[in-house]
């Protein structure tokens, strides 16, 4: 088998951010003349766009170049991008002796330039791209969106400006960097226009867009801009809020516009305020409790997904039981627990890591058990109920389809499945039969 000219194969790890700049990086070299290619045996380049923001996210980034390194074929160049190689290049190049090119996560249109340099070397040749960016470079005419089947991420901004203590990301990513709103409405149109039935709205803090702007209430501003002109599109899920700015205009448009998804994902993660305060999180745990007090009266329907940390730094015994009782408090309908990883480079870095993980691991299985029952209990309650589903995949053969209703976020939540027939991107009303602690049983109507 042949390599084919001007080919790329490209890989994405990690979060849908990254999803939405390899689709980026795809756009930008179809531009170029480069042709995409599903077998990685015959591309010319080989792009993987890299995670590195914990370490399980790491190591699979790593055994992805590791394995891509040691088969790649006489003429074939491995390039790493994103998050992993933004952190961690000279590492990279010791461990993967096998990459050719290296470029950072702040500018997608870095690796025209790499690409071109590796075309000029014809002996096997690492290079190391890394223009001096400060912050995300916004391409207006590269999507900022990525589709899949009748869903699709939309990213708003990149970048963050808080200062969790637990947190790479703005050493990776830099500060806020918000798109133009005429940018992001370009986007939602052409999401429409090709059908997509639900827009997942993404950054790493939604809630903070336009503040890099000089801009006032920006994200209720945004989507007063941007829910109107896309009347055709029934889901707008919001992801990634920050503790304490979720504000009551946002409240009262979820109520107010349908479109608007009532589901909120807040990763709080934790409930103690003084593990809090050494997070550098929000530490007004009332506040929680009265927004979500406040928005279960005026949206009933409402989804709350959140995550926490277990096995931080000055986490006692008291504190994790703190988060038990307040996790049972609260009965939240999505939860992820996490261990705590320490990551170089991070303000909880001089804290040590000083709680063993098999503690941790108890923590998390324990705060997972207890969710669980939680869950298990709400999806009880919907059985008999009749809810929309997206349908993201048939089975013909056996008539039953899998999707999601409005209560679950792609990838991350629980799923349907549903007697009867239909196709990908369709929106059908299914009545829930069964259901399980993540999953839904029904039947379409």
């Amino acid at each position: 088998m042949k390599i084919i000219p001007n080919t790329f194969h490209l890989i994405s790890l990690g979060c849908a951010k990254n999803l939405v700049d390899s689709q980026g990086l795809w756009s930008l070299l179809s531009q170029q003349g480069f042709t995409l290619v599903e077998d990685p045996n015959q591309a010319e380049f080989i792009i993987i766009n890299t995670c590195g923001f914990i370490h399980d996210a790491r190591q699979e980034s790593l055994q992805a170049l590791q394995e891509f390194s040691e088969n790649k074929r006489r003429g074939q160049k491995l390039i790493a991008a994103g998050c992993l190689t933004e952190r961690y290049r000279a590492e990279l190049l010791e461990s993967v002796p096998g990459i050719d090119g290296l470029m950072g996560t702040r500018d997608l249109a870095d690796i025209l330039p790499l690409m071109q340099t590796l075309n000029k070397h014809s002996q096997p040749h690492s290079e190391v791209y890394f223009p001096e960016h400060a912050h995300i470079v916004n391409h207006p005419d590269l999507p900022g969106y990525m589709i899949q089947g009748g869903s699709s991420y939309l990213k708003i901004a990149d970048g963050c400006r808080r200062s969790c203590a637990f947190c790479a990301i703005p050493g990776i990513k830099g500060t806020l960097t918000s798109r133009p709103k005429d940018d992001i409405l370009k986007d939602a149109h052409a999401l429409q226009a090709a059908g997509v039935q639900e827009i997942n709205i993404i950054a790493q803090d939604v809630t903070d867009y336009g503040q890099d702007l000089g801009l006032q209430d920006g994200l209720p501003n945004l989507l007063a801009d941007l829910l109107p002109v896309i009347p055709h599109i029934p889901w707008v899920r919001l992801l990634y809020t920050y503790p304490g700015y979720f504000s009551d205009r946002l409240i009262d448009m979820m109520v107010e516009f349908p479109q608007l998804l009532p589901y909120l994902d807040i990763p709080l993660q934790h409930a103690d305020p003084k593990v809090l305060q050494l997070m550098r999180r929000p530490s007004d745990v009332d506040w929680v409790r009265h927004t979500v007090a406040k928005m279960r009266a005026k949206l009933p329907d409402l989804v709350i997904r959140t995550t926490f940390i277990v096995g931080f730094p000055g986490e006692s015994e008291h504190s994790f039981q703190v988060l038990k009782d307040f996790l049972e408090e609260m009965q939240f309908d999505h939860v992820g627990v996490f261990t705590y990883s320490m990551e170089n480079g991070t303000s909880a870095q001089i804290l040590g890591d000083p709680i063993p993980q098999e503690v941790k691991e108890a923590r998390r299985q324990e705060l997972m058990t207890l969710q669980a029952g939680i869950s298990y209990q709400k999806n009880q309650k919907l059985c008999g109920k009749v809810l929309n589903m997206l349908v993201e995949g048939v089975d013909q053969e056996n008539g039953v389809l899998i999707g999601r209703t409005y209560r679950d976020a792609p990838e991350i939540d629980g799923l349907v499945i549903a007697e009867g027939t239909g196709e990908v991107g369709e929106l059908l009303p299914v009545r829930i039969t069964a259901a399980m602690q993540h999953d839904l049983f029904g039947q379409v109507l």
